[in-house]
């Protein structure tokens, strides 16, 4: 049986970065990642992602939620990335930190540790940016220097300028840096990607160490279970295509396998609501009730509009545009293949505007909604705000389906089962329609197609919400951290899964509330805290 210093279970973001720093700090790691290899055409250029998800492939696995009540008995597809790098390779690369209030919070949660480790902003910071290499900002809240390429938009499409032009109509500041002193306003993404090409986590911190002895890295590789022995995590159990594998690790084992595999990983282990166990005929190594509970997510609904002329990103995927396009990317790298088409975005609070935003909205220059809803004319030029609730009250689950490791987990989102969800998401929907009526946008658009502009009311926005509402691609808080008194607390302050020693969880399952944005940056963040909370450097 292979030995390893730590085993890393799961290569996405924060699995990278943990293993980043512990090769770096010369210890001997086995990487696991149950997905495929990062380089790809389609993933390296920002818009071929979307192409690889309509047409279905290999680098997602495609999860489904149970029939959700409150939605009418619906399920929602939950797609996830199935790659070295994780959602890091798949997503639409925006980089958003969330705000310092989120991790004060954290820390407030945390005190009642016997063993505290700071989570404060202060204390958070100093990781974001020495991952960091902005090639715009270098200042006290951004790095300049770290792996990790942030840049600006590679493109700013014309619909995108004219959504930021009229929510600053609307009465919002224009906000040169969504990670900067405040979050509010409206302006342009930073993204994760230099020059067109995607920089994943896989590039940024794993492709700079396969020549370094101390990674092994085993792709398509699922982890069955934790093999726990008096107490302590000393190995896993894992398969791949030439079967099933024991390895072993004298220091810690970390699992970073996201918040729909992690919990499943856990409770497949023994760790776990105790009752839960049992139905599955798992022994039991320690009762651990909030694992697969707390699932946090960002939940969307998006307004849509048909433009009154040629404006936006439709057809330029098809034909002459798609060769064109390729042809000035390839000569150039310029035009739309240096973009995802996510250019434009705001942080708002539509009923107390100079208060924390509730509201993040993309501007997506297309018609974002299922053919069905296209009405007869079909496709065509248009435009979609995808409304996002930041800090959203309904809490879902991750439970078992069976004790077979290839089963896929039972996940119950529950998006807008708590009232408050719901009468906020129509809050914006009426926000952002004022948006779409005011100019400079409002003059290059025909009419509103969804929600229905004819009836506006309560109930028919609120049916419009529980039909098209889904996943924001966002989900966290499945094995949270919390304070020692907190009995759904399933890590301590330092990442460490109580009732068994040598066990880490560094991934989103961690937080124990989701971060009011985009949550690829505090994944990263959390590997590297975690790796320098193994090391002993914190």
């Amino acid at each position: 049986m292979n030995t390893y210093d730590h085993i890393v279970a799961g290569g996405g973001s924060a699995g990278c970065v943990a293993a980043w720093q512990l090769v770096r700090a010369g210890r001997k790691v086995l990487l696991i990642e149950g997905g495929h290899w990062h380089r790809h055409p389609l993933l390296d250029m920002p818009p071929g992602v979307f192409k690889l998800l309509k047409n279905g492939s290999k680098f997602f696995k495609i999860y489904e939620s149970v029939p959700q009540e409150q939605l009418g008995g619906r399920t929602t597809e939950i797609p996830q990335g199935n790659v070295l790098g994780g959602g890091s390779s798949v997503n639409g690369q925006a980089y958003v930190r969330g705000r310092p209030s989120d991790y004060d919070n954290w820390h407030e949660i945390l005190r009642g540790n016997n063993d505290a480790a700071s989570w404060a902003w202060k204390d958070v910071l100093p990781h974001f940016k020495r991952l960091e290499g902005n090639l715009h900002f270098n200042n006290d809240l951004h790095g300049a220097d770290g792996p990790l390429v942030v840049s600006e938009p590679g493109q700013v499409n014309e619909m995108a300028r004219w959504f930021v032009q009229a929510l600053q109509a609307q009465g919002e500041p224009f906000n040169p840096d969504f990670n900067g002193p405040t979050q509010r306003g409206a302006g342009y993404f930073q993204f994760t990607y230099n020059k067109g090409q995607r920089i994943s986590a896989a590039y940024a911190f794993i492709e700079p160490l396969k020549d370094d002895p101390n990674l092994t890295l085993k792709l398509e590789a699922s982890v069955h279970k934790i093999i726990i022995e008096n107490g302590r995590a000393v190995g896993v159990i894992y398969k791949d295509r030439t079967g099933v594998h024991k390895v072993r690790a004298d220091g810690d084992v970390i699992v970073s396998s996201g918040a729909y595999v992690t919990p499943k990983i856990l409770m497949l282990s023994g760790l776990g609501p105790a009752a839960h166990l049992a139905e599955h005929g798992i022994d039991v190594v320690a009762d651990l009730p909030g694992v697969g509970q707390n699932l946090n997510d960002h939940p969307d609904v998006s307004i849509v509009a048909r433009a009154n002329g040629p404006y936006g990103y439709f057809g330029q995927d098809r034909g002459w545009n798609m060769i064109r396009n390729g042809l000035q990317f390839k000569l150039f790298g310029t035009g739309p293949i240096t973009t995802t088409g996510l250019e434009a975005a705001c942080f708002v609070n539509p009923t107390e505007p100079d208060a924390a935003p509730t509201h993040e909205a993309y501007c997506i220059p297309i018609l974002y909604l299922p053919p069905d809803m296209l009405e007869p004319e079909g496709d065509g030029h248009g435009v979609s705000i995808q409304i996002v609730l930041l800090q959203p009250y309904s809490r879902g689950e991750v439970r078992l389906a069976s004790a077979d490791p290839d089963a896929m987990p039972m996940i119950s989102p529950n998006f807008l089962k708590d009232p408050r969800d719901l009468d906020a998401m129509v809050t914006g929907l009426r926000y952002f329609r004022k948006t779409l009526e005011t100019r400079p946008l409002a003059d290059r658009l025909d009419r509103i197609i969804a929600p229905d502009p004819a009836d506006f009311s309560d109930e028919a926005l609120a049916a419009h919400c529980r039909k098209m509402v889904k996943t924001n691609f966002h989900p966290a808080g499945t094995a949270k951290m919390g304070a020692d008194g907190d009995r759904m607390a399933v890590l301590d302050a330092r990442m460490r899964v109580r009732g068994v020693d040598g066990l880490c969880v560094c991934d989103m399952s961690a937080v124990p509330e989701i971060p009011a944005g985009n949550t690829n940056a505090p994944a990263m963040m959390l590997g590297d805290r975690c790796a320098e909370f193994v090391l002993g450097n914190l």
